[in-house]
């Protein structure tokens, strides 16, 4: 009871900011107590607030009281510091399970502030006071606390491990280097980890730019969201127009259809009588044009026929026939036009959206038409240029990148990106959205693909080769033969045989198209597929040295 007592105490007179017996206490207006620098530093943190704030109630003020001396708690303070007695730390300065402890702390001990790798022990901030007072202790090397401080022991000789064997790679104390070690290539464990130290600022520096492109592909996904975010929004709200109009104009028109559809027969049906006698004026002049080519012909006279032939007028072109369009059904009973509008609606509630709320991507194939000309391809042209790392080993790249040549063995770093087991490079740049490039090929076979990140690179297995996994899509040109790899399915294209190819791709839409490109634009093959990463373009050499691909920079 004696104890709980004197805890009490303790608590009492401890400042709640420093949890430390009160230095020097006075009071605030509200009549909590504080050591005085301690309040001074709280306040002067809330100085831009213009209004100040007691840490234990929260009562404010204004402006920042004038703080007085508390006498009384200052005297009992005294008092107890005169007994010996210290504020006993808060329960969260006390290690637990988790925690490294005081080596010194007898006890519970108390969190450890610093662990020293010389004295191989963990200190508490009290007891690490010495390293920063006695000059040969201030030489020690601190870290932050460990427990695995016996980890840096010799479990031979007990002695710190300041030296490394790099014949055997690894940490020994000096004692093990004039003994077991003895004739090895030793160096200190500082100079050791300034070499490897080196090492890996080089490994940072390969790394950078690697999360350069992780960030620009991370950018482009963001603003992939931010697209898929508006055109969602756009087609929700235009789909509720239109829904709120279609079903305004069923109302409107339940009464005055008929009277609109024949006032339209008329307009239509006197369109059409005009265009039919202009039609049958021409056909008159045509007949009469007939008739004089007809006596012409039967002239027997060769000189009067040769007289007359040049008067005779060339024949014009007919300008009405390419303007006549008879549309087939053009009127449809109300009853039937209903009830086709009704069941388009059904189909469309009941098939087309549930699909829509699953793959986002379907909406894109229904509204994204893919272009017709080769000048609407071009609008979503992208500069490729292909990426160092993945090349394999006997394939050269130009300087710019664009142009890859199958050669000797070149000298590349190695990379965990590298193609260890096929003729293949990957570009640097991924494609979301709309894409189209095109590549001009040489040689005996060239294999024009797209890929995910993620396809294996190491060996000659079907998981790497474009074309023979899940990963890649592949259109091979091999003796003038054009052949469409996925999933190692073969399927046999036929087209016209071209030196350049084009590839189009909208990712969102789910579309991959290849076209033999010339004077004109052939599509060899079309892929639909829910693409769920972000893709790369790719070629693929059969290796007769001296084949290229080059991507080409389109204007």
């Amino acid at each position: 009871m004696a104890q709980k007592g004197v805890q009490l105490d303790r608590e009492t007179f401890s400042c709640s900011i420093c949890l430390d017996l009160l230095k020097d206490p006075v009071t605030t207006p509200c009549g909590h107590s504080y050591c005085k620098n301690c309040i001074q530093s709280f306040w002067d943190g809330e100085d831009e607030k213009r209004s100040h704030s007691c840490p234990q109630c929260r009562q404010t003020f204004t402006p920042r009281p004038v703080l007085l001396k508390n006498t009384m708690l200052a005297a009992l303070v005294e008092e107890l510091k005169k007994t010996g007695l210290q504020a006993a730390p808060a329960d969260h300065c006390y290690a637990g399970p988790e925690d490294v402890g005081c080596d010194v702390c007898t006890g519970r001990k108390l969190k450890a502030f610093k662990s020293c790798v010389q004295c191989v022990a963990s200190y508490c901030e009290k007891h690490l006071q010495p390293h920063h007072d006695a000059a040969p202790l201030k030489k020690h090397k601190l870290v932050e606390p460990s427990q695995k401080l016996q980890e840096n022991m010799c479990s031979r000789h007990d002695e710190v491990m300041k030296m490394f064997c790099r014949t055997d790679q690894q940490c020994i104390c000096y004692l093990c280097s004039v003994e077991e070690h003895k004739g090895h290539d030793t160096v200190t464990a500082a100079a050791e980890r300034t070499e490897r130290q080196r090492e890996l600022e080089g490994s940072r520096l390969n790394i950078q730019p690697r999360i350069q492109d992780g960030e620009k592909d991370v950018k482009l996904l963001q603003q992939e969201v931010k697209v898929i975010n508006r055109s969602a929004d756009r087609a929700v709200e235009d789909s509720e127009k239109m829904f709120t109009q279609l079903i305004r104009l069923m109302q409107k028109r339940s009464s005055d259809v008929k009277q609109q559809l024949r006032s339209q027969q008329e307009s239509e049906v006197s369109r059409v009588k005009e265009l039919q006698e202009k039609l049958e004026q021409e056909i008159t002049e045509l007949k009469r044009k007939d008739a004089d080519l007809k006596q012409l012909a039967h002239t027997e006279d060769h000189n009067q026929f040769l007289h007359n032939y040049p008067s005779l007028s060339p024949l014009s072109e007919s300008t009405l026939s390419s303007s006549i369009n008879i549309p087939l059904r053009y009127f449809e009973e109300v009853t039937a036009a209903v009830s086709q509008v009704t069941d388009e609606l059904q189909d469309v509630l009941r098939e087309k959206w549930t699909n829509i709320s699953q793959t986002g991507t379907e909406v894109d194939v229904s509204l994204s038409a893919e272009p017709k000309t080769r000048a609407g391809f071009l609008k979503y042209s992208r500069d490729i240029t292909l990426d160092p790392n993945t090349a394999f080993r006997q394939l050269l790249l130009s300087e710019g990148g664009r142009k890859v040549t199958a050669m000797s063995h070149q000298s590349y770093s190695r990379h965990r990106d590298r193609f260890t087991g096929w003729y293949q490079v990957l570009s640097r740049e991924s494609l979301t959205g709309r894409s189209y490039w095109e590549v001009e090929r040489s040689g005996g076979g060239v294999c024009v693909a797209v890929a995910y990140k993620n396809i294996s690179r190491a060996g000659r297995g079907l998981e790497c080769g474009f074309g023979h996994n899940d990963k890649s899509w592949a259109l091979d040109c091999y003796n003038n033969r054009y052949t469409f790899y996925h999933n190692n399915v073969h399927t046999p294209v036929s087209g016209p045989v071209s030196s350049r190819l084009g590839v189009y791709l909208d990712h969102r839409a789910g579309v991959l198209s290849f076209y033999s490109v010339s004077d004109t634009m052939t599509l060899l093959h079309r892929v639909h597929h829910t693409f769920s990463q972000p893709l790369y373009a790719g070629v693929s050499l059969h290796y007769p040295p001296g084949d290229t691909a080059e991507f080409c920079k389109l204007k």
